[in-house]
């Protein structure tokens, strides 16, 4: 990944493409949820009009709001995009692994699920196509084996892994590697100030080993590193309160003051200096949504912050109870 003075644009290499964006990828989860159509259509051209490329989503968004089947977010983007005309300008990531009945990796299911996602986002390929979640009942060796195909049939470009144990990760990229297979090129953790442990002593070692990139998902934990939540009481009521509130320790909002300290002595706004941690400990691009499109500059910012030592020693050592 190598950076460019020019709106802060990076250019992220995925198995010998690259993609020039800002260093950020727009979660999709908010759409069809907390973000109606219209809505949804103005935060989306603003992510682009600021230089942003990725976008990510999945068949499972967002099966807890409007009728509960998902795919919500999904038909929003594909209406975004007819409507825009823009499909390849856009480097797409959607899921599946976790939206009834094709919540398992079997070979058919992973087939109708990816049908299922084309129709909804009206498109013909997806950039990068993420197995959500392991299915244990499926060897990862067949597991592979149906993604690859994917990528044979011209459907999908890339293939990536979401939620897979660090063992049975690192068993795919070996055995893609041996075989000949499609390699994943992105995996997408959980990571953020409140979540570290898993990340930096499994997760990262695996994506540096095999040259996948990093895409950590709640990486403001889920609303809880934006510095509006200072103490129990300010969640109760949000959309995002069950989500969140599971951070809602002394722990926590220790490093939530922290933030905030940092962010303040550095005029800018904490969710901007949280995911500008994350870039600092070499992650590709946190995921991040926005609700509406004024919610987008402080995520945008992040990729022209550079924290100093100083700035990075005092949010290690707040959020090392995570560590």
């Amino acid at each position: 990944m190598t950076s460019s003075n020019a709106l802060q644009t990076t250019t992220i290499t995925l198995a010998g493409a690259d993609y020039a964006t800002i260093p950020l990828v727009l979660g999709g989860n908010t759409f069809g949820w907390t973000s109606d159509r219209e809505t949804s259509f103005s935060v989306l051209d603003a992510f682009i009009e600021a230089g942003g490329t990725l976008i990510d989503t999945a068949d499972l968004y967002a099966v807890w709001a409007g009728d509960h089947t998902g795919g919500d977010s999904e038909q929003v983007l594909g209406e975004w995009f007819t409507a825009r005309g823009n499909r390849e300008q856009v480097v797409l990531a959607t899921k599946m692994g976790g939206l009834t009945p094709y919540d398992n990796q079997q070979h058919d299911s992973v087939i109708a699920a990816l049908e299922a996602s084309l129709d909804r986002l009206q498109t013909d390929y997806i950039d990068v196509y993420y197995a959500h979640y392991d299915d244990e009942n499926v060897s990862i060796e067949d597991q592979a084996a149906t993604y690859d195909g994917l990528v044979k049939a011209g459907k999908v470009r890339h293939i990536a892994l979401s939620n897979y144990s660090p063992g049975r990760m690192r068993q795919w990229f070996e055995y893609a590697t041996a075989n000949g297979l499609a390699v994943p090129v992105a995996i997408q953790p959980q990571y953020n100030l409140v979540h570290r442990q898993d990340f930096e002593s499994a997760y990262l070692p695996i994506a540096r080993e095999f040259g996948a990139a990093t895409f950590p998902y709640f990486a403001l934990a889920s609303g809880f590193l934006t510095g509006k939540y200072r103490s129990a009481a300010d969640l109760e009521g949000r959309a995002r309160q069950g989500m969140a509130e599971g951070y809602a320790t002394e722990e926590g909002f220790a490093v939530v003051e922290t933030l905030v300290r940092v962010a303040e002595a550095r005029g800018v706004e904490p969710a901007t200096v949280a995911l500008a941690w994350q870039l600092a400990q070499g992650v590709t691009a946190p995921i991040a949504s926005a609700s509406t499109p004024d919610q987008l500059p402080a995520l945008v910012a992040a990729g022209a912050l550079t924290l100093t030592d100083a700035d990075l020693r005092a949010l290690d050592a707040a959020s090392q109870p995570f560590a």
